[in-house]
């Protein structure tokens, strides 16, 4: 596969960024659309203000697989405050009792979604350490779980009351907050860029044949056209493929490696294209 100019690599890429405290997630957007001008920019799973970490920010094309990248398991460590003070013994037993596995939550007052029971699967929770009330933890969680939420209720069902004092998102599905780079550093990489530097910029950009993590076909040059004005695959279209079962969404494959299009398995011959990728150079 031939190295993707800059200009053309910043259309179809995402970048790990570590989200300080304080901005809302669309304040980072809205400066790196700014900064790398390009017209759509969205995120991967929105971080309240006071909360740091992973912010996976995609740029232009790369927008369209936010969806799938927004499912992924969540990582955090933070601190949370007990109202009174409890053994460390007590807080593990009632989170291994209560808080592991599924969980039923309704979301906070404040949410942009319906305050409706949901489930959500914690899969680990772990305290990692305590000074007086102030109690340090770790947790991997399933995508759209409230951590706010899980301390609040963990402090109703210990008795004590408790509420988040810190949190930081370490990890969202592959990207890990020490691969993840400051707004600043992206800011200074870009206009090393500009003065005819691009190391630092092309090591911070993901291209999303990376970052996506689905089933994938590999389809003829021939078909190319055809695919990315929208048309189905055909079972003689394809020269590589994963095994597909009905009702999977894809990824479309040039032979060069480059993503053109997702798609939709109808049945073993058929597959809807459902979402082609813009080529802009």
């Amino acid at each position: 596969m031939r190295e993707i100019p800059i200009r053309e690599l910043i259309y179809y890429s995402l970048i790990n960024i570590n989200k300080p405290s304080g901005p809302l997630s669309r304040d980072v957007d809205d400066r790196i659309r700014k900064l790398f001008k390009v017209d759509k920019v969205g995120h991967a799973g929105t971080l309240d203000p006071k909360v740091s970490g992973v912010l996976v920010v995609a740029l232009g094309e790369a927008t369209k697989i936010l969806k799938f990248l927004m499912k992924s398991d969540k990582e955090y460590e933070g601190i949370m405050y007990l109202h009174n003070d409890v053994s460390k013994d007590v807080i593990e037993k009632t989170i291994k009792t209560h808080f592991l596995g599924e969980i039923t939550q309704i979301p906070p007052v404040h949410s942009q979604v319906a305050r409706k029971e949901r489930k959500r699967t914690i899969y680990s929770f772990e305290i990692i350490g305590k000074q007086g009330k102030d109690v340090t933890f770790r947790t991997k969680v399933e995508s759209g779980t409230y951590i706010r939420k899980l301390i609040h209720d963990l402090g109703e069902e210990l008795g004590t009351g408790a509420h988040m004092k810190y949190l930081k998102r370490t990890k969202t599905g592959k990207f890990k907050l020490e691969d993840s780079y400051e707004i600043e550093d992206i800011e200074k990489a870009y206009e090393s860029w500009k003065k005819g530097d691009e190391e630092s910029l092309r090591g911070m950009l993901i291209p999303m044949e990376k970052a996506i993590e689905l089933k994938r076909i590999v389809i003829k040059d021939q078909s190319l056209p055809r695919i990315r004005n929208g048309s189905p695959v055909k079972r003689n279209d394809i020269v590589d493929k994963d095994d597909l079962n009905p009702g999977e969404t894809i990824g479309i494959f040039s032979k060069n490696g480059r993503i053109i299009a997702l798609g939709i398995v109808r049945n073993r011959s058929r597959i809807k294209t459902d979402r082609v990728f813009i080529v802009k150079k």
